[in-house]
């Protein structure tokens, strides 16, 4: 219609769609958010900062990646004046270090917000190993949620219950975390095993063996405590 020269007005595009029994777009046709999610977890990763207030005030900024399909986390790089030049040069970094890793050749989408921190040098350096960056909407945090149900944790295990004093500090309480959280964690989405595989456990004993200890004899019992019976 308007290639012949004719205006139709959003109201009649709304009634033909109507009569026809067709959704608004967003509903229409594909998957979900979260139906993408799940098919493509093994594929996908996420990054994020979040920021730790030292003892003295200072204020330091986080910046991991984290695999959507085995939850295995990434630090990246720590600052107090994050810039896009900085960040991009994590990503470098990150990249380099990752490229013998098993999955690598596995991921292809990295979600992440807007932040003026990502720039096209970042999104790049991801293209350049065949990538693709999806933007999260604005204001939706949602939309990323692994990436912060894992501030989450790492806040409320490890940062909440201690005092940082510098960046040297930081570092190394959360590479410590980092090995447990991979480690020894167990996660309830990884059928409780963590993300690299299944930690050492304690065999667990069996009541009702022979080789359990024996029971405590009962307060009623008049061999025991004679007298105590009437």
């Amino acid at each position: 219609m308007a290639g012949l020269g004719y205006t139709v007005g959003p109201s009649t595009v709304w009634a033909i769609l109507k009569a026809a029994g067709i959704d608004p777009a967003p509903q229409r046709s594909g998957p979900s958010w979260a139906q993408f999610l799940t098919a493509q977890a093994k594929t996908i990763m996420a990054v994020d900062f979040f920021h730790v207030d030292t003892a003295f005030l200072r204020r330091l900024y986080v910046l991991f990646v984290i695999e959507h399909g085995t939850q295995r986390i990434h630090l990246a790089g720590i600052t107090d004046h994050p810039t896009a030049a900085w960040a991009v040069q994590q990503a470098r970094n990150l990249l380099t270090d990752l490229q013998e890793h098993i999955s690598a050749q596995a991921w292809r989408f990295l979600i992440r917000d807007r932040d003026a921190k990502y720039t096209a040098a970042f999104d790049a350096v991801l293209t350049a190993i065949g990538m693709r960056t999806i933007l999260t909407p604005v204001q939706a945090p949602r939309a990323n949620a692994i990436a912060e149900r894992w501030i989450l944790s790492v806040r409320r295990e490890c940062l909440d219950r201690m005092l940082i004093v510098g960046p040297r500090h930081l570092h190394a309480v959360l590479t410590e975390y980092i090995d447990h959280y991979d480690g020894h964690r167990p996660h309830r989405s990884l059928n409780q095993t963590p993300p690299n595989g299944p930690a050492a456990r304690l065999p667990v004993t069996d009541l009702g063996c022979a080789s359990a200890p024996p029971r405590p004899p009962r307060r009623t019992d008049p061999r025991v405590f004679p007298g105590r019976i009437r």
